[in-house]
């Protein structure tokens, strides 16, 4: 399903419920402390037993197994983790790159312009390594990009997603129809973004059908969510869109 667990970690159970839902993305917040990859929003609520091996990294690599290297049964094979980088961005790399390695029959591979891909796709976001992932020849995770990103080269595809705020780029906060430059806008970005095989995601956006609609139609290709339920209502009654 076409939908982003915006902040997943703070949802009753995380990452279950959006695997309940059929969501296709879900986001976890990181802090490296004592050279553990803790899940937490701010660095005052870590706890040494959230991991992200244990919220995330673990069970998705249970359920891959289980469904023989999918994360759900039926539908698109690939299921995206974004991590949000809180703490240094090189530093974090460093540890959560080593992490990574011992999952290498759950994630993607990127080895130049050739991707084999697996159950979870990586992406980086946040304090993100944008000077050392695309000196590695061989990587476990792609790069979030921003609207600013859209007018450089993406060299070996390493930016995977587009994402952003949406209130400093439209004033259109989902009540009636979207103003015609803005859609013009909207347009622009999604056409830019796809033409350097990036999905579009943005964020700190209204959550009405209203507003999903509008996304959707004009090429938006991940809602950024935290109504779970209301948006797999929404995309299983939205013509063309499929539960998982």
């Amino acid at each position: 399903m076409h939908v982003h667990a915006h902040n997943d970690y703070v949802h009753h159970r995380p990452l279950f419920d959006a695997l309940d839902h059929g969501i296709a993305s879900v986001e976890a917040d990181i802090f490296l402390v004592d050279g553990q990859l803790l899940v937490a929003h701010d660095p005052d609520k870590v706890k040494p037993d959230r991991t992200l091996q244990s919220l995330y990294l673990d069970p998705l690599r249970a359920r891959a197994k289980k469904f023989r290297g999918r994360i759900y049964p039926n539908g698109d094979p690939t299921f995206y983790l974004l991590i949000d980088t809180k703490s240094d961005a090189n530093e974090t790399w460093t540890v959560l790159r080593k992490v990574l390695e011992g999952y290498s029959d759950l994630v993607t591979k990127f080895n130049g312009k050739k991707v084999t891909r697996k159950a979870v796709t990586v992406v980086l976001t946040g304090n993100r390594p944008r000077d050392l992932l695309p000196k590695e020849s061989v990587r476990l995770a792609g790069l979030d990009g921003q609207v600013a990103d859209l007018n450089k080269p993406n060299p070996n595809g390493i930016f995977l997603w587009m994402s952003d705020d949406w209130k400093p780029l439209f004033k259109w906060r989902g009540k009636g129809p979207i103003p015609d430059d803005e859609k013009v806008r909207l347009q622009d970005i999604v056409a830019k973004a796809h033409d350097r095989n990036m999905k579009v995601r943005f964020w700190d956006t209204p959550e009405s059908t209203n507003f999903w609609h509008e996304l959707r139609s004009d090429g938006v290709d991940l809602l950024n969510v935290d109504n779970l339920a209301g948006a797999e209502k929404f995309l299983r009654q939205e013509p063309g869109s499929s539960s998982k």
